[in-house]
């Protein structure tokens, strides 16, 4: 089955994860940690041509890895506006 297909197939169901607030869309987002680490990381290295070494890459990685965890113990901002929003959207689904 193509990708398109099963879209069109399975749109009632999907629909409603498209139907969010853009502040809901932020805190998606955001709550992704992984993919915050990788855009933190890439930011990095994204203007850097090279690296005198691997340590030299590896010590980068561990003082920006050192910063960038600071931001995973801070609360979210608009999470409770959020969780409000899927309470009431999925309601069977959050206890």
């Amino acid at each position: 089955m193509l990708i398109g297909q099963s879209w069109l197939l399975n749109w009632t169901r999907l629909s409603p994860f498209f139907d969010c607030q853009p502040e809901i869309w932020k805190v998606i987002y955001t709550t992704n940690a992984i993919e915050s680490m990788n855009i933190s990381l890439r930011k990095l290295t994204k203007n850097r041509g090279s690296f005198p070494s691997d340590v030299a890459l590896l010590k980068l990685f561990c003082l920006a890895l050192m910063n960038i965890s600071q931001k995973w113990i801070m609360p979210i901002r608009d999470w409770k506006a959020a969780l409000t929003r899927f309470a009431t959207q999925f309601e069977e689904r959050i206890p």
